[in-house]
């Protein structure tokens, strides 16, 4: 148990630090209030998850310790779900249903789609 915690806790350490500087890497390019660092990285999250996911399961090892320190703690650590969630709310208390309505859509459509070819890629 004490190992996977440890797996977990690496990926995660990793996948923090890459979202942070990829995001502030974007943020600097835009230079636009919409949130793009935070769709993009968690597009790109999707996608690898899918990739990893698609890939362990292929090799029957979705429980080994790569599986946890690869999908659990990178995408895990990597992934934004909760900065989405805190600015959509930001989006509807600052009136901007229409910007709301295509963060959320595109968020969750192209994130589960992402998802879905990763892993049909790898099947």
């Amino acid at each position: 148990m004490l190992k996977s915690i440890l797996l977990v806790g690496v990926g995660s350490f990793i996948g923090g630090a890459l979202r942070y500087w990829l995001s502030t890497l974007i943020k600097t390019s835009l230079h636009t209030a919409f949130p793009w660092q935070t769709i993009i990285v968690n597009l790109i999250g999707c996608f690898a998850i899918g990739i990893f996911w698609g890939i362990f399961n292929r090799l029957g090892a979705s429980s080994n310790s790569m599986s946890l320190l690869l999908t659990t703690g990178l995408c895990g650590g990597f992934t934004t779900f909760s900065a989405f969630a805190k600015e959509s709310i930001q989006m509807l208390q600052q009136g901007n249903t229409g910007g709301f309505v295509g963060y959320v859509a595109t968020s969750i459509i192209a994130g589960i789609s992402l998802v879905a070819l990763g892993y049909w890629i790898i099947k």
